[in-house]
């Protein structure tokens, strides 16, 4: 029983310490010295005049919902850092060479098991040969602006061509196997209403894309493409949470010896 009190007690404290750190780094948009005060000679920055005081005050209260809505999802961000790791950690030991091989091969069984399928001249042969072209460069590209470095080119870039390899598979296999379009083709088409009601709606433009386009088409290219338009936004978005979760709980740095559970240990 104290074991379990003595956990409950570290997650509580861990959850405690990221509502913190996330608050001072909302409050330190408009204010100075607040995430980082203990490590200042000055301290932290507080509010001298009456003015001051009642915008501290006013912006601190704004934060506390915000920080309550956006925590979840930092959670969301350390579980995606915790996979993104191990994957960049796998790719770092074969190099940018090692994974395109290796996606090139892949890849390759799958596009020769597509022309056995569907013959040279099937349009499903050609969905499957432009998904594989699609995923050999997107999983370079991936690397390639991964080594670059630097987190806004991290996020715009390096996630999206990242999410484009692990995307497309499933989506190409599921063209030449009943029991995988099963699930993801049929799952596909009320994905595809979605974008096109709430996203593509403007000036007309999903009338246009439903008058003159399927998702059949093309030996089920649109589904390809369905799901390449998917993934650049899903990449911005798993980016954006993984640096949400920097902040409160950054790589590499405790921002002073206090930090929560960190999922990111072996």
């Amino acid at each position: 029983m104290a074991t379990e009190a003595r956990s409950r007690d570290g997650v509580v404290d861990g959850v405690r310490i990221d509502l913190v750190r996330l608050h001072e780094t909302w409050m330190e948009l408009l204010f100075p010295r607040q995430r980082t005060a203990k490590h200042s000679v000055l301290g932290k920055w507080e509010p001298s005049s009456t003015v001051d005081r009642a915008k501290y005050r006013a912006w601190s209260a704004l934060g506390v919902p915000l920080v309550g809505l956006l925590y979840p999802l930092m959670l969301v961000g350390l579980a995606t850092r915790f996979y993104a790791r191990r994957f960049d950690s796998a790719a770092t030991r074969i190099g940018l060479v090692g994974v395109v091989v290796v996606t090139t091969l892949a890849w390759g069984a799958l596009t020769l098991a597509a022309r056995v399928q569907f013959g040279a001249n099937a349009r499903g042969f050609y969905a499957v040969l432009a998904a594989s072209v699609v995923a050999i460069v997107s999983s370079g590209l991936a690397m390639t602006f991964r080594s670059v470095g630097g987190r806004f080119v991290t996020v715009a870039l390096a996630y999206p061509f990242g999410m484009t390899t692990v995307l497309l598979p499933p989506v190409v296999a599921a063209l030449f196997s009943p029991a995988v379009g099963d699930i993801v083709l049929t799952g596909s088409v009320p994905l595809a209403e979605w974008l096109l009601d709430r996203v593509f709606f403007v000036g007309g433009f999903d009338e246009y894309l439903r008058t003159n386009y399927d998702l059949d088409q093309w030996g089920g290219l649109g589904y390809v493409i369905l799901w390449f338009v998917v993934a650049v936004p899903l990449g911005w978005i798993l980016g954006i949470l993984v640096s949400l979760a920097n902040l409160a709980r950054p790589s590499g740095s405790d921002d002073g010896g206090e930090s929560g559970p960190n999922p990111d240990a072996e």
